[in-house]
């Protein structure tokens, strides 16, 4: 009868083909006249109804009631009420329920769980203080569906309410009612009144308990859920199960117990338990915190070998997990290969480039996406700005939100917009940064934590601290951040006068300065050439309760490099091996560069030896040091050995290179660098330019060096002439000494170095009369010569000397001392 009736509603009666006779029909279709010849019972329609796959076959069943006279009976109708909720048809089932004669609690049930698993709470509450004033008995099963209406309000006293009826009516005793209530005190933060309920329970089964390790998992007390788990496998009526096991791990997982997850689901594995999909998905994130590739791949193999490949879930899952491992190649592959292509799947490949610096790959995906038929969400969009502005790539970044702004059902977001703000930042553009102000305030989200925090930090870069202090101020809920951003602005602006009170406000406002907020004071004090204060604060850090992290390491190394302070650049060399930094690529090259500047070039070699992964920025700085110490042959060997380990030079490798060139002499080899530019497409500025002047003037081919400077695509500054005009001194060139004098002269009028370098062209040359004028110049003038300086390190103190100074406190011992080892030559002399 069932099938007859299916037949009827899912296929119509077949027209009769025009080169039939329609005298000869199908005798196996039968029509829905002679079907409903036949007795139909409400159970029949129960029946087909439970079964029914699709909703417009669902529809049809309901139409048919008017037509059998079904319609307007309580079951039939409670039980389309039960399909069309099914189907999420909840407009159909509105209309079906209002026009409802007669309801019972069934229908009352089934409309309640409609609103439910639409997420429509409140309108699910109001349903039930309406169904409270008919005349409707409540029976057991309605209440896990009112407890569900409690965790979606997560209004946990709405819940003790209902526990109270509960037990009024003795309907706590039941394990469903009791199983909701664990579930609905878990999802509401009352784990101990989980946990109450559960141990109050008189019967147990497999879902009261993986309803508490729910509870414990999603509030954080993984361990208890172990606990929990462990108690559950001594009963023989409910050993755990999937569900069980995948609550554990998904516990682990989400609570950052990342090798504990994967632990378990090996240890379920190896008990016979196979995971499905979902356990699958909990479980890679924690493998891609781990950053474990070889882990990665062995789920890959798994994944492959059981048939999981079909699914997106596991399939995005892992290429997250190859994203976080910086294995893009494989990530693309399943991406290609295996991957649904949908919004969540260009964007995890899109963040994956941009996070392993390949920006260009991430722009394709981007850009492919409409090709793909996938509508970029604001997902997209933010994950490429913020990949542009993470690899410094700030114009690009505005560039991109310049477009979001004319995107049509695209509306920027304070990820959006913070974005673009740190962008702004970066780049000093304070005009756009305002627009993007303006772009917050029209959208509301001016006092927004993260907007707020970016604009302030925008506006601090650019010097406007007023304005930093505005944007602060509009700020509805301030955290450690934003105090951090606002400290930072008033150190960077040279404002340190009013960090102290800076401070005691953070702290009267209940928050306590970080790490971060030590960091950016120190980071302002030495972008305002205050390196002592720097080098104090760091002092006084380490004896606070913060302790200095990577990031204070690579501020505060530089203060040491630029006052030449090789002891306190060690001190934090020694700070940053204990702390294991040293091996850290940017801590590496800081402290290459540290010890190059304060004149010891084998302690750079050690702290480049020492880096784990070295890259461009690490090679170039050892090369600027072999550069910097006149050991060209060392940095022209370094050069060499980069191209050979595919290492592309950029415009700073091959400016150190040419300055190797210079020192050793090799005309050859600069001139195979310079042409070498071209090949890895490195326009040459004029820094390379005056390397080259510089090389060959040392070698003596002025004439070469002077043709040169005249073909160069841009004007010869100071640096260039002086090149050419101490080559002529050395090899006595006159005639073109002169015309490099007079250039260098008219550019540096003042610069008396400059009529220094003539007086010694014509000193070389004999030119007595021409070296009389030009003395004479210099005493005409006023101008004097800066006298030159030297200074060294007595533990803390630093003393500095000047030539026939007297100003040091010992001035008397020192010349006592230097006429004592004077006399001391001459008589060794004699």
């Amino acid at each position: 009868m069932i099938a007859q009736l299916w037949e009827s509603i899912a296929i119509p009666p077949p027209s009769t083909p025009l080169n039939q006779n329609p005298h000869k029909p199908h005798s196996h279709m039968p029509t829905t006249l002679s079907l409903l010849e036949k007795p139909i019972s409400s159970s029949t329609y129960a029946s087909i109804l439970e079964s029914c796959n699709n909703p417009s076959l669902g529809k049809q069943v309901h139409a048919l009631t008017f037509k059998t006279g079904f319609s307007g009976q309580e079951f039939v109708e409670t039980k389309l009420l039960q399909m069309y909720g099914k189907f999420g048809c909840l407009d159909d089932a509105d209309l079906l329920f209002d026009k409802m004669t007669l309801r019972n609690l069934y229908s009352w049930t089934a409309m309640l769980s409609l609103y439910v698993d639409n997420g429509l709470f409140e309108e699910a509450f109001w349903l039930f203080e309406k169904l409270q004033l008919e005349d409707v008995l409540l029976d057991f099963f309605v209440f896990p569906v009112i407890l569900k209406i409690c965790s979606g309000l997560d209004n946990v006293e709405l819940g003790r309410q209902l526990h109270g009826i509960l037990i009024k009516y003795q309907f706590v005793s039941n394990i469903y009612v009791g199983n909701a209530l664990i579930d609905m005190y878990g999802k509401c933060g009352s784990l101990d009144d989980a946990k109450k309920v559960l141990e109050t329970m008189p019967e147990k089964d497999r879902v009261s308990w993986n309803a508490v390790i729910t509870a414990c998992a999603t509030n954080g007390e993984v361990y208890e859920a172990l606990g929990f788990f462990e108690r559950m496998s001594l009963f023989e009526n409910s050993k755990p199960n999937l569900v069980s096991w995948s609550a554990v791990i998904g516990g682990f997982s989400q609570n950052g117990y990342d090798e504990e997850a994967i632990e378990v689901l090996f240890r379920m594995v190896g008990e016979g338990i196979e995971p499905n999909a979902q356990t699958l998905a909990s479980v890679f994130p924690a493998c891609a915190r781990l950053q474990k590739l070889s882990l990665g791949k062995e789920f890959h193999g798994y994944i492959t070998r059981h048939r999981f490949m079909s699914n997106p879930i596991v399939v995005n899952g892992l290429i997250d997990v190859y994203r976080r491992c910086g294995d893009m190649t494989s990530a693309f592959q399943l991406f290609s290969r295996f991957s649904v292509k949908n919004v969540v799947s260009c964007n995890t490949m899109i963040v994956g480039y941009c996070e392993n610096g390949n920006v260009s790959k991430a722009r394709d995906i981007f850009d492919q996406m409409g090709v793909m038929g996938i509508k970029k969400d604001i997902v997209s969009w933010n994950t490429m700005i913020s990949g542009y502005v993470n690899n410094s790539l700030f114009d690009e970044a505005l560039n991109l939100f310049k477009h979001v702004l004319m995107e049509n059902g695209i509306e920027p977001d304070t990820f959006t917009l913070g974005s673009a703000l740190t962008a702004c930042a970066n780049t000093a553009s304070l005009r756009l940064g305002r627009e993007i102000h303006s772009q917050a305030i029209v959208r509301g989200l001016q006092s927004n934590t993260f907007v707020g925090g970016a604009l302030v930090e925008m506006c601090s870069k650019c010097q406007d601290l007023m304005a930093a202090q505005n944007a602060f101020n509009e700020v509805s809920e301030l955290d450690t951040a934003t105090w951090n951003a606002l400290i930072s602005g008033y150190a960077r602006c040279n404002q340190i006068e009013n960090i102290q009170h800076l401070l005691r406000k953070m702290k009267e406002d209940g928050f306590e300065p970080n790490v971060y907020t030590w960091n950016g004071i120190i980071a302002g004090h030495v972008e305002n050439d205050l390196h002592e204060k720097a080098l104090q604060l760091f002092s006084e850090m380490q004896t606070s309760n913060l302790r200095p992290d990577i990031y204070t390491i690579g501020i505060i190394l530089p203060a040491c490099s630029r006052s030449a302070t090789i002891e306190r650049g060690k001190q934090v060399h020694a700070h940053s091996i204990r702390c294991g930094y040293d091996a850290d690529v940017y801590i590496g090259a800081a402290l290459v560069d540290m010890y190059a500047k304060c004149g010891n070039i084998q302690h750079a070699l050690l702290a480049y030896n020492r880096i784990s992964e070295p890259n461009l920025v690490s090679h170039n700085a050892m090369l600027t040091a072999y550069a910097t110490h006149g050991q060209g042959e060392d940095g022209i060997a370094l050069f060499r050995r980069m191209i050979a380990n595919g290492f592309r030079p950029d415009h700073v490798t091959f400016l150190s290179a040419l300055s190797s060139c210079v020192h050793v002499g090799s005309i050859e080899m600069g001139q195979e660098l310079f042409f070498l530019m071209q090949q890895y497409d490195v326009k040459p500025t004029i820094k390379h330019y005056t390397c080259m002047i510089d090389l060959l003037s040392r070698a003596g081919q002025l004439n070469e060096a002077y043709e040169l400077i005249k073909r160069i695509p841009m004007e010869a500054d100071s640096v260039m002439w002086g090149a050419l005009l101490s080559g002529c001194v050395i090899h006595g060139n006159v005639d073109l000494g002169k015309i490099a004098a007079e250039r260098l002269i008219a550019l540096e009028p003042n610069n008396i170095g400059n009529y220094v370098l003539l007086a010694n062209l014509y000193a070389y040359a004999e030119k007595w009369s021409d070296l009389a004028r030009t003395r004479q110049r210099i005493k005409d003038s006023g101008m004097f010569k800066i006298p030159g300086c030297s200074w060294f390190q007595d533990r803390n103190d630093i003393h500095l000397f000047l030539a026939n100074d007297k100003s040091h406190k010992r001035s008397k011992d020192i010349y006592a001392t230097l006429d004592k080892l004077t006399l001391h030559m001459k008589t060794f002399a004699l």
